[in-house]
């Protein structure tokens, strides 16, 4: 090569690979974002698994954006009768408007007062049944065993009084309609006590689940017939017959416990009911 030539420019483009380009962060800002949104999710599931549905209206209303004006219908004729589509409580159609009403200075008003007092009052004197019946026990041995098996609690249908069988010691005789000693010894505390109201009496029989390979499940006709027993047994012991308002059997469509095929699930329920206002 002559030394009066330009030797040519050879250019050298070194491509250079980063190894940590993975390691940025905006892929942790979306996990991040993933996880959050699972944990809410199976809070959500823990939290309407462990509610009552009254607890879960109450959560929905406190988180509920509403902007409460008037608790009246506006008393229109279109197809909702102006009450709102979201309105779980029927309202009624006064025609009113959104002029607001002094529950105090109306008769409606006055009528609405008059009957949370009484609510409260017979709320209050359902309880008072409830601890009579609790403090029975420990009078003797025979009332502390029948403690266990049962439980009570005040419902808005009245006071619920719960008598469920245990393993080794059952309500009826197995399969039959025909109650042990000890359900009727129960029955006869629990006649004395209602005895003490004069409301009205519900009788609800249920039972365990029966095994899907018998010939013939007699759930329904067992939890009736037990129920029917249960009234016959208790108005031999009431002064008047006519106490008893209902009787009822849901066979094993309620069970008490997650395994429908329990003992636990073999129970009465009376119930002392509300007055009727």
């Amino acid at each position: 090569m002559r030394s009066n030539e330009r030797a040519p420019v050879i250019i050298k483009k070194v491509k250079k690979v980063s190894g940590d380009g993975h390691h940025g962060g905006a892929w942790k800002v979306a996990y991040a974002d993933f996880v959050t949104a699972m944990m809410a999710f199976f809070l959500l599931m823990w939290l309407l698994n462990a509610t009552t549905e009254k607890q879960r209206k109450g959560i929905a209303d406190y988180f509920s954006p509403t902007i409460p004006i008037t608790r009246v219908s506006g008393g229109g004729s279109g197809s909702f009768g102006g009450d709102s589509v979201l309105s779980e409580e029927s309202l009624s159609q006064t025609g009113t408007g959104g002029q607001p009403r002094d529950p105090a200075n109306t008769e409606g008003g006055k009528q609405a007062d008059g009957a949370g007092a009484e609510g409260e009052k017979e709320t209050a004197k359902l309880k008072e049944v409830e601890v009579m019946l609790q403090s029975r026990s420990g009078e003797s041995m025979a009332t502390d065993q029948m403690q266990r098996h049962i439980v009570t609690k005040v419902t808005d249908e009245g006071l619920l009084v719960e008598v469920f069988a245990l393993d080794h010691a059952p309500l009826f005789h197995a399969g039959t309609a025909t109650p042990t000693r000890l359900m009727e010894d129960i029955l006869a505390t629990i006649a004395e006590v209602f005895q003490l109201a004069k409301n009205g009496v519900a009788i609800e029989g249920h039972v365990a689940a029966q095994p899907v390979v018998i010939a013939e499940n007699t759930a329904w006709q067992l939890s009736s017939n037990r129920a029917d027993r249960v009234r016959s047994i208790f108005e031999s012991l009431v002064d008047s017959p006519k106490k008893v308002q209902r009787v009822t059997g849901h066979a094993d469509r309620e069970p008490a416990a997650t395994n429908v095929m329990a003992v636990r699930n073999n129970r009465v329920e009376l119930i002392l009911l509300r007055s009727k206002r």
